[in-house]
């Protein structure tokens, strides 16, 4: 029993003289210490340090054009005041000992929100090597902005930017680099990243300097590669834009005198294709240009305006008054056109049979609307409507980037 209350005594004694000398420690590293200056205020330049872990990366507005992701951020600079000699190698200390040293003043500069955590401390790690290395994370949430060309839409790919860097301290005061190079910086698990509409196939990683009138600032970019999903616009507007141009192309087989029974087909259809090609467009920002669904809905308005035009009580109407005026004044009349119509045999020979202009777009149409879908077909899915091109050429127009990675994964 003695020996057992020897041996509590002895490790909380040790645990109480490890404490007092870390107390110790921080009391010394803070004697003297300014934080309103950086590291190497007045000499060289402060080098930072950072690396991106994704835990989740959605949702993506098309109308708005921006995107929210959930992150830990990562800054690691070297600081030769807080240089220490002690028991532990490295001091790992909670998010009160941030306010009390110097740390860099990042901003995300295409942000439109963000959000630091809160719940139920402030999410903040803080460590502090002997070499004088501090180690500062935070886990944000942040809205960019990402500018969308939607000339492709909906087999469209998105260069979704995001730009930090320092808010006051200019290059020759901050300088950032990639923690981890520009290969492994910025994790993305395959796991976190869920999005609906939308599959992150990779992400670029780049440096620049940013011109202003106030200095020139080190900037820090990643372009996240989105390549949109096409199921859901296929079974919502696709599929039923064709079968609304197949159903259109019906009237050429019902007979040619029955003139409200194409009309009420073609009417119908038209305003199917009305309604279709709004709703196609909630989902979008008022662009001043077409897109490549916007192409697809004209050419097929276009096929059941003219199988409209075809069946036009016009049309109809001549042909009945050119029957009419055939008759012999002594024949016997025959009953009222109207309640001839739908008749398969009708009283008047010269109503029966099918109109040239049916025989032929009865081929024709369906032919033409099937060459169509291959050409449109082709031309989106091979062509390459990413826009990482788009972007690397304007980076290097600038002439500022210093390293650049792509990192393309095949679509999950």
């Amino acid at each position: 029993m003695a020996i057992l209350i020897f041996t509590l005594g002895s490790v909380h004694g040790s645990e109480k003289i490890y404490s007092d000398n870390i107390t110790l420690i921080l009391d010394r590293l803070l004697d003297g210490y300014d934080n309103r200056l950086r590291p190497g205020s007045g000499g060289g330049i402060t080098e930072v340090k950072t690396d991106i872990f994704v835990t989740s990366f959605g949702p993506v507005s098309d109308v708005e054009m921006e995107y929210t992701m959930d992150m830990f951020f990562r800054q690691m600079w070297v600081d030769e005041r807080l240089k220490f000699e002690g028991p532990s190698e490295i001091l790992r200390l909670n998010n009160r000992m941030v306010d009390k040293i110097w740390t860099p003043d990042s901003f995300f500069r295409n942000s439109k929100k963000s959000i630091s955590h809160n719940m139920t401390t402030p999410n903040k790690l803080f460590r502090i090597m002997q070499n004088g290395t501090v180690l500062y994370t935070m886990r944000l949430t942040i809205t960019s902005e990402c500018p969308m060309r939607l000339m492709d839409f909906p087999m469209d790919g998105h260069a979704c930017p995001l730009r930090f860097g320092s808010y006051a301290y200019t290059s020759s005061e901050i300088l950032f680099t990639w923690r981890k190079g520009p290969v492994a910086s910025v994790d993305c698990p395959a796991e976190s990243m869920s999005l609906l509409q939308y599959d992150l196939v990779g992400q670029t990683l780049s440096s620049e300097i940013f011109k202003s009138n106030t200095g020139h600032y080190s900037v820090m970019v990643v372009h996240f590669f989105l390549k949109r999903k096409l199921g859901y616009y296929l079974i919502q507007t696709y599929i039923p834009l064709i079968m609304v141009v197949v159903l259109s192309q019906v009237s050429f087989w019902i007979n040619k005198e029955s003139v409200p029974a194409r009309t009420v087909a073609g009417i119908t259809t038209v305003l199917t294709m009305t309604t279709l090609s709004i709703s196609a467009r909630e989902s979008l920002p008022k662009v001043a240009y077409a897109t490549a669904m916007d192409w697809f809905i004209a050419v097929c308005f276009a096929f059941v305006a003219s199988a409209l035009s075809d069946c036009s009580p016009q049309e109809g109407l001549k042909r009945r008054n050119h029957s009419t005026c055939r008759s012999e004044p002594g024949d016997v009349q025959p009953l009222p056109i109207f309640l001839q119509q739908g008749s398969a045999f009708p009283q008047i020979p010269q109503l029966a049979g099918t109109s040239p202009i049916d025989k032929y777009a009865r081929i024709l149409f369906p032919l033409a609307f099937a060459l169509f879908n291959l050409f449109y077909w082709y031309i989106y899915l091979a062509k390459d409507t990413m826009e990482s091109a788009r972007y690397i050429s304007q980076l290097n127009h600038l002439g500022t980037v210093t390293c650049v990675l792509v990192l393309l994964r095949a679509p999950r």
